[in-house]
């Protein structure tokens, strides 16, 4: 039986997981060098909606339409995924960016986004955690589902500012090999 209060710290927890997802792209490309392709880019998008739909059952309690959010974004994030594989599956097609414990970031966000999905549907299966919406207690109540949140906050705007240097307002380059807004700095002193 998933309670309310049982609902928010899953909830809290799988806003860390996408969180750590987000971050492990990050730190790759911040030390690997290895810029994020515009399909790359766009499974980050995926996983923030996901994040979205994760931190409104933090802030106003789990509701089957923020249940329905995630589902949507997983989707989304995991159509990109698989388009992805599948461009890079044929021999001698290539790869981008470097494996990960055997599989490429795509990969592993395909199969992510696939445990969103199960996941997500299996709390839409537990009624009990919508009772009492209104007394259930908020965000700010837990230090697990406050911490969860503003992580997230953070890497869903450092990922932004990134592709903003990456891509700067235009079209972003496939495949990048630097950052567009810092060269254009760079260039014009």
């Amino acid at each position: 039986m998933i309670t309310p209060e049982l609902s928010r710290t899953l909830n809290a927890i799988g806003l860390l997981a996408v969180s750590l997802v987000l971050l492990l792209a990050f730190v790759y490309q911040l030390t690997l060098y290895e810029l994020p392709c515009p399909l790359c880019l766009l499974q980050r998008v995926g996983f923030v909606a996901v994040g979205v739909g994760l931190g409104l059952n933090l802030l106003y309690g789990a509701r089957p339409q923020h249940y329905a959010l995630m589902l949507i974004a997983a989707l989304y994030g995991g159509s990109v995924s698989v388009r992805q594989i599948l461009l890079h599956i044929v021999p001698g097609t290539g790869h981008y960016g470097s494996p990960m414990l055997g599989l490429h970031y795509y990969t592993w966000a395909a199969i992510c986004f696939f445990l969103i999905l199960l996941g997500t549907a299996v709390m839409l299966l537990f009624d009990r955690q919508y009772a009492d919406a209104l007394d259930q207690p908020r965000f700010g109540e837990s230090t697990l589902a406050k911490t969860a949140f503003f992580i997230m906050l953070g890497l869903a705007v450092l990922n932004a500012g990134s592709t903003l240097l990456e891509c700067g307002p235009g079209i972003c380059a496939d495949p990048p090999t630097s950052y567009k807004v810092i060269d254009e700095l760079g260039s014009n002193n």
